[in-house]
């Protein structure tokens, strides 16, 4: 039990002993499950998830993360099933580490599509329980402190993969000593030379200015005593991949990075964060526009503090962050914040969980409204690290958008019914352009009518995913419903004499069988979008072969399908097998490529689907067909003129010629010819096999 002494110790900190009994029971479990098990490292594996219930547990999470943190990898990487910790430890744990599972056991054709679809499925996993994605963050973390055991490469693959979701993520939920952490180990993996040489510059600035910074401390705790203020004063140094983000942002040397402390203040209560604000600026010069007050305005992940940055002695900016200890609370642990309110009794201080309730509902909404997964994290790349504008409603709500917002962002923010009516917007009470940016305070009113709807050109301009989503899924609704007319009128006018309506359920239902198709309307809306040929599925309706137009005019014969150029955009003979007029033929229909139509006797016809019966007009063709033939000859002079000359008397053209020499002295020739007819086509081959020299000659059609 040596390696459950540290955790225990935590738990013991704020969990009662029935709880603290059962996450040892946990481990217990998970020690036996992974006995013989090793990590990359060579250490026992049982040591990582001890490791992850302890980033947990430090978070102050229930009892029964803690214990799914210790049991997160028993049912990928053991024989111990889901039902086992059903029975053992109850069905909240047991769906915890199942989702935690879920996540780790997705396979994908590429590593994009693998990360993508990963990030979706954990987006819906936290709408679930949230813990399952904590548990996830706490893997990640301790993953990460631990890299020196991988190769290079698969180092800075992962690292580059924790800053691009991780990080962001536990960002947004507000975890940030655990986004600081991920960002600083994935900066260290990346680039190691780069991280070694900030580090050390970092820790000759601490010396250098640790006077400075005891002058600012105490100058600062000297003036609110003055004023009565109570307050903890203390100054934090930024983490490290901050510290690289601001230099290359402003493309600056260390040296003139002078602000690598920011102060906290933290007070007992909100009047106390305004009182001090004022005295800091007292003290000393506020830089202009450099004062953010997000208690008034809390930010998207719950954060709230007084945020000021102001010139010290010296010259020196002096960051402050002021807050109150809830605020603090939340600032550090986010949405983890929860459940020390919740072991407390305190219920007055959730915001951070609420917040993140409400993003990820609307990250749900995105995910049904979209296609596809990469469609989905295209959209929720902007919901990551938006910068905040904060716009009004007429009656003072206060709506938060990300920066470049535009009005109808604000109407589908408001409500979706009001963005698909918004017709215009007036912005502090005048009219102002649909497409352009809002800006923080304002106080918009959308002005709708009930029958207006999206247009798709204000995709162009929208930036929030909600808006997107919403446009694009009444655009596509909207564009099939007309699909499904269109394709009424197409079929009906290629069905006459006959209507849609005189055809039985029976007749109907057999063509949606073949095609596959759940519904008429369905069936009406693939014709409508082209993917399907009226005339195909008209004859396939009444049972009719589909005649193939052979003189290039099929206004006189209302069965027959004309091969005129209106009509090959969804009709084309087959290549393989090249048919002709008086070939037994089929239609096979694709949603591509519309109707193809080959020889019977087609190879690529075995696995083919939706096949449509088809049969030539009965008159003398007028247009050319191609044909393939395949001829053995002598390779003497004069062979391939002889050819020429004979295919050339028979009122036929050579579209291509290929030759490969055989052995014996044989030429192996194809040509595609143009034909009529098959009679026409037996009329060449009985005059080339004629030829002095040709050994054989055959017609090809991929049999």
């Amino acid at each position: 039990m040596e390696l459950f002494a540290d955790l225990e110790h935590i738990i013991r900190g704020y969990l009662p002993e029935d709880k603290v009994e059962l996450v040892r029971r946990a481990f217990v479990i998970a020690r036996d499950a992974h006995e013989g098990q090793f990590r990359s490292s060579g250490e026992p594996y049982i040591t990582h998830p001890v490791a992850v219930a302890s980033i947990i547990a430090k978070m102050n999470l229930d009892h029964e993360a803690v214990m799914a943190a210790l049991l997160h990898d028993v049912i990928e990487d053991t024989a111990y099933s889901e039902e086992n910790l059903k029975e053992e430890f109850g069905a909240s744990v047991a769906d915890i580490v199942d989702g935690v599972s879920k996540l780790d056991k997705l396979k994908f054709r590429t590593r994009q599509e693998a990360q993508v679809e990963n990030f979706r499925k954990m987006i819906l996993a936290m709408t679930r329980d949230i813990r399952v994605v904590l548990i996830k963050l706490a893997d990640r973390t301790h993953n990460m402190r631990t890299l020196g055991a991988l190769r290079p490469d698969k180092r800075r693959r992962i690292a580059k993969e924790t800053l691009e979701i991780y990080c962001p993520l536990a960002h947004r939920l507000g975890i940030e000593h655990i986004k600081n952490e991920l960002e600083d180990l994935s900066f260290e993996a990346m680039y190691p030379h780069r991280y070694k040489v900030l580090k050390k510059l970092v820790e000759v600035a601490r010396n250098n200015r640790q006077d400075l910074i005891e002058r600012i401390s105490n100058e600062i705790k000297e003036r609110l005593e003055n004023v009565g203020i109570v307050a903890r004063v203390w100054g934090r140094e930024k983490h490290l991949y901050k510290i690289y983000q601001k230099m290359r942002a402003k493309d600056q040397e260390f040296h003139s990075i002078m602000d690598i402390y920011a102060f906290r203040i933290i007070v007992k209560n909100i009047d106390d964060c305004y009182r001090v604000l004022g005295q800091m600026h007292n003290l000393y010069k506020p830089r202009p526009g450099r004062v953010k007050d997000y208690i008034a305005v809390p930010k998207a992940n719950g954060y709230q503090s007084l945020q000021t940055s102001m010139i010290g002695p010296h010259g020196v900016p002096v960051e402050v962050h002021i807050h109150t200890e809830d605020m603090e609370q939340v600032a550090e642990m986010g949405v983890t914040a929860y459940w020390v309110y919740k072991e407390s009794g305190k219920n007055d201080s959730t915001t951070a969980q609420i917040r993140a309730q409400r993003w990820l509902q609307n990250l749900v909404e995105i995910q049904q409204s979209v296609g596809n997964s990469f469609e989905f994290i295209e959209n929720v790349k902007s919901e990551f690290f938006p910068k905040e504008i904060f716009v009004f409603t007429p009656k003072g709500r206060i709506v938060e958008l990300p920066k470049g917002a535009t009005a109808v962002d604000f109407a589908y923010a408001v409500h979706s019914d009001i963005g698909n009516t918004c017709v215009g917007v007036l912005v502090e009470y005048k009219p102002y352009p649909l497409s352009k940016a809002l800006e923080s305070g304002q106080t918009v009113n959308i002005i709708t009518e009930p029958n207006a709807h999206p247009k798709a050109s204000w995709l162009n301009f929208v930036v929030t995913a909600r808006a997107k989503t919403r446009i694009r899924h009444y655009l596509k609704q909207r564009c099939e419903d007309d699909a499904v007319k269109l394709g009424e009128r197409e079929l009906n006018a290629a069905l006459q004499p006959h209507r849609l309506t005189d055809l039985s359920p029976q007749q109907i239902q057999a063509v949606l069988d073949e095609r596959k198709l759940s519904s008429l309307d369905g069936l009406l809306r693939e014709i409508g979008l082209g993917n399907q040929l009226s005339s195909v599925i008209a004859h396939q309706l009444v049972g009719e072969p589909i005649e193939i137009d052979v003189d290039g005019n099929a206004e006189n014969h209302s069965n027959t399908l004309t091969i005129a150029p209106a009509l090959m955009a969804n009709m084309q003979f087959a290549k393989c097998c090249h048919p002709i007029p008086g070939d037994p033929i089929l239609g096979c229909s694709t949603p591509n490529n519309g109707l193809v139509i080959h020889h019977q006797q087609c190879v690529n016809l075995k696995n083919a689907h939706q096949l449509v019966k088809a049969k030539w007009e009965k008159m003398q063709s007028a247009v050319n067909f191609d044909a393939e033939l395949q001829i053995e000859i002598l390779n003497e002079k004069g062979a391939l003129p002889s050819l020429m000359t004979v295919i050339g008397a028979s009122e036929s053209s050579i579209q291509n010629i290929w030759t490969e020499g055989l052995e014996n002295n044989l030429l192996f020739v194809i040509l595609q010819i143009s034909v009529k007819d098959t009679k026409h086509l037996a009329n060449i081959l009985y005059h080339i096999k004629r030829i002095t020299g040709v050994v054989s000659a055959k017609r090809n059609i991929n049999a």
